[in-house]
């Protein structure tokens, strides 16, 4: 579980990366631009770290899964190798998910305003921008990111409900630990899918709650996630509670 947190963490800092530094300059400038490269590049990013972070949660629940249902298997099913191969499937399904995204988006004409209703450079708000028909594209956009998001999601609400029906016969304490550790995963997974879903399982419009909802999944998701996995997990629990322990008792020290 921690190698994929690990990961699961410096994707969650980089993919906030990509958008808070702008916004927050945006934020204290009175002229908010971008250039187009700058715009295209933020884009890309954006949808591979995105898709790395989407690949990683099912990863992760496939872990879980495998802990769980398959105890006395783990460490031969789940081993470092496996782990390796896991995450390069990961980082390539998002390069694969983000290059198509940005080739669907780097031929589009752009002749008329160019403004865009948004706080980074995103499909639909460019979409709106394109002097063409952009019917079709919008149908392959829900393809490559609404159902990829859709599908991604069922699978983990499934290997939930696996795991939910396996641990019905498991003693209360081992009950408690392995929904301790669902929760968490769970709760993340929810934080972060519900707005995905909401913005790209439609066909291609924009809506001013779009903002709202991006914000979910660009920064309060990411940035929630370290605290969710701390506060829900027992052995982080036990080891933060050493470290304040430690430094009370050095305080006191210190005074005495």
């Amino acid at each position: 579980m921690y190698f994929f947190l690990n990961y699961l963490s410096l994707s969650d800092l980089c993919y906030t990366s990509t958008v808070m530094p702008k916004l927050m300059t945006d934020l204290l400038a009175k002229r908010k631009s971008i250039s187009y490269n700058k715009c295209m590049a933020q884009l890309f990013i954006l949808h591979f770290l995105g898709g790395i972070e989407i690949f990683i949660l099912t990863g992760m629940a496939y872990d879980r899964y495998v802990a769980i249902c398959k105890p006395l298997h783990y460490t031969i099913i789940m081993n470092r190798q496996r782990c390796n191969r896991i995450l390069i499937a990961c980082c390539a399904g998002g390069f694969i998910h983000s290059a198509s995204q940005f080739l669907l988006t780097i031929f589009l004409p752009f002749c008329g305003p160019n403004v865009i209703d948004h706080y980074f450079c995103d499909v639909y708000p460019l979409l709106k921008l394109a002097c063409t028909d952009t019917y079709r594209i919008g149908l392959l956009v829900i393809v490559n990111s609404g159902l990829i998001a859709l599908v991604t999601f069922v699978i983990l609400v499934v290997s939930y409900f696996l795991i939910l029906y396996t641990i019905r016969a498991y003693p209360a304490e081992s009950r408690t630990k392995a929904l301790s550790t669902c929760s968490s995963h769970l709760t993340v997974v929810v934080f972060f899918f519900v707005p995905v879903l909401f913005i790209y399982i439609r066909p291609a419009t924009t809506f001013p709650e779009d903002k709202v909802f991006a914000l979910f999944y660009t920064i309060i998701a990411p940035m929630f996630n370290p605290l969710i996995y701390t506060l829900r997990n027992m052995e982080m629990k036990n080891a933060l509670r050493k470290v304040w322990c430690q430094k009370l008792f050095l305080i006191g020290r210190q005074i005495n």
